[in-house]
């Protein structure tokens, strides 16, 4: 069975997610963590669960997604996983911190580009990667068809989407990115978003206004 525990990081209320099986084995997804006090909070739940860490993926590379990945990289010194569209916009981010007022040191770590029809394996559990550019051009989603959920980034939010302002998002990519990637799940798929609450695809489907 798999448990997925989230935590809401950083200014920009990012959720940055923990998926593991009860042999302990486990993928940290979007670490936002940034100030030390979060830092604390994950590494504590990860430590007193004896989680080991297989992996840290990226839904997609946007400054509040990857606050904390220099530090996920250096204590549990695993591959990032990441979208090969997703590299630029993690090269930017030290340029995007500079715009919010903080520094960001550049990403220095073994990066593993992932793309859609690759299947990501945790213990006997088998993860789909779905192509869901629109919010940035190499957003991912991850979904587990066994235990019926996605961790949709920011490609997805209960009863709305992700934005479209940012460097290369694309509005009319993205709404096709969920009708025909995420929609077309079944209805009880639990949906675990990048911000906000989580939700299902059949909420959505009936209550999402961006997509009537």
């Amino acid at each position: 069975m798999l448990h997925v525990k989230s935590f809401t990081f950083n200014p920009f209320s990012e959720n940055t997610h923990l998926i593991y099986n009860d042999e302990k084995e486990a993928f940290l997804i979007d670490p936002g963590n940034m100030p030390d006090a979060e830092t604390k909070l994950l590494a504590d739940f990860i430590n007193l669960n004896a989680l080991k860490i297989k992996n840290i993926l990226l839904t997609h590379a946007h400054i509040d997604h990857v606050l904390g990945l220099q530090w996920a990289y250096n204590k549990f010194k695993v591959s990032v996983l990441v979208h090969l569209n997703e590299i630029e916009i993690l090269e930017k981010a030290p340029f995007m911190a500079k715009n919010y007022g903080f520094f960001f040191p550049a990403f220095k770590g073994e990066i593993q580009n992932i793309k859609e029809g690759d299947e990501l394996k945790l213990g006997s559990d088998t993860f789909e990667i779905f192509d869901v550019p629109g919010h940035s051009p190499g957003s991912v989603a991850f979904y587990n068809n066994d235990n019926k959920f996605v961790i949709s980034g920011d490609t997805l939010f209960m009863m709305s989407i992700g934005r479209t302002d940012l460097y290369k998002g694309d509005y009319d990519q993205l709404i096709t990115s969920i009708k025909t990637k995420l929609l077309t799940l079944p209805e009880s798929t639990k949906v675990f978003s990048g911000h906000g609450e989580s939700s299902t695809i059949g909420f959505e489907k009936a209550h999402n206004s961006f997509l009537k």
